[in-house]
């Protein structure tokens, strides 16, 4: 089992802090830093001093951390054309040395697209444009040097591409998709993901839509055991109830809820939960971090749970 950080920077927070919290991180031995693309903060906080563009940070941080991997969980296909995205990707991941992975879903937060002006479709049509951008960000990177790439495309047509720049991993920087839906999500999952990711489910709901996707994998002739598997889960960790109590308050969330809910207690709590997801097959874990200020929380996990696993 790998534990990666997870943030949710929209709800407050400056490069700076995201620089430190990856800097420890990295320093503390967890497998990837990633963090939301989002543009406005959920919930009852100010949110202030404003969002920081997950691109942006990621480029930053490329050249600020030497060994951490990178990416993003998940980039709103809304957000972005297919081609420029692809660039982007492509040159973060040139900046890091090849440290880079894409997460990408359709978008769902309504009232952050309409507070800076991006288009938000019915969710059928985002869909079909998150299955176009798949096709047109995976051919592009898949082109041969020297060759052209087209696309026939109902909203994002390609015509005559060179194709670059093309990131360093080769075949491609991984792919993440993931979400709850019954019927595309594991479809386009097991046609474009390096990784399936699951965020905030029980380890019930996490089987039954890992069987989908293996299902849809299967499906199309893909061996599911060439996919990852992954969840992402609140962290709560503390030496002793009062500590995990703090660590709840600084969040404005209870301990017995974050208990049953997510990645909460005492060392040993957490890695009890760590193996019922890993039962059923889950290979990473991605620890949201709500509380960017408190490196020691990290420094913790990465002492009493990771050096267990």
């Amino acid at each position: 089992m790998e534990l990666r950080i997870f943030t949710e920077p929209q709800q407050g927070a400056t490069y700076d802090q995201l620089l430190a919290v990856a800097r420890c991180a990295e320093d503390a031995g967890y497998g990837a830093f990633f963090r939301s693309d989002h543009y406005l903060m959920m919930g009852d906080v100010s949110g202030e001093p404003g969002p920081t563009d997950a691109w942006t940070t990621l480029a930053g941080l490329a050249r600020e951390t030497s060994r951490i991997r990178l990416g993003t969980l998940m980039t709103a296909a809304t957000f972005r054309l297919p081609g420029p995205l692809a660039i982007t990707v492509a040159q973060v991941d040139q900046m890091s040395g090849g440290r880079v992975e894409l997460g990408i879903g359709t978008g769902w937060f309504a009232e952050e697209h309409s507070a800076y002006g991006i288009p938000f479709p019915p969710l059928a049509e985002r869909f079909d444009r998150l299955e176009e951008q798949l096709a047109v960000i995976t051919g592009l990177w898949a082109t041969p040097p020297g060759e052209r790439f087209d696309h026939d495309g109902r909203y994002y047509p390609v015509r005559d591409s060179p194709a670059l720049p093309k990131p360093v991993q080769q075949p491609r920087p991984p792919i993440l998709l993931g979400g709850t839906g019954p019927k595309r999500t594991p479809r386009l999952a097991a046609r474009y993901a390096d990784e399936f990711n699951l965020p905030f489910a029980s380890v019930p709901d996490t089987a039954a839509q890992f069987d989908r996707v293996r299902a849809a994998c299967v499906e199309i002739g893909r061996d599911p055991a060439g996919m990852v598997w992954s969840n992402a889960l609140v962290l709560c960790c503390g030496r002793d109830d009062a500590e995990v109590a703090r660590r709840a308050a600084a969040i404005s969330r209870e301990p017995d809820e974050l208990r049953a809910n997510g990645l909460a207690g005492t060392p040993a709590e957490v890695l009890d939960t760590i193996g019922r997801y890993a039962e059923i097959g889950s290979e990473r874990l991605y620890l949201q971090v709500l509380d960017l200020s408190d490196l020691e929380h990290l420094e913790l996990v990465a002492s009493e749970v990771m050096a267990k696993l």
